[in-house]
């Protein structure tokens, strides 16, 4: 769970990115359409957070596999959480 929270404002910054690329292809602004892929690319490309979310692909199917339904519970409030202070 540290490592979402650390995780958590390049999480939102390329949801950010990610709704920003599709309003500007809908509304058919390459330009900013391709400035946006651009610093998602340069967000993907940071070594500390491929890092972090490397670990945490690896580690989110031994979380869910958990035996203590406390666990889940836990997960879910965080990342509903973390879904809101994005907004």
């Amino acid at each position: 769970m540290a490592i979402s929270k650390e995780l958590e404002p390049v999480q939102c910054e390329k949801r950010r990115l990610r709704r920003e690329i599709a309003f500007a292809e809908a509304e058919q602004r390459d330009a900013d359409a391709k400035a946006a892929r651009a610093r998602f690319a340069k967000l993907d490309k940071d070594p500390k957070t491929a890092r972090l979310e490397k670990r945490l692909a690896e580690l989110e199917p031994r979380i869910k596999k958990s035996s203590d339904p406390e666990d889940l519970r836990a997960i879910s409030l965080q990342q509903r959480e973390a879904f809101y202070r994005c907004e």
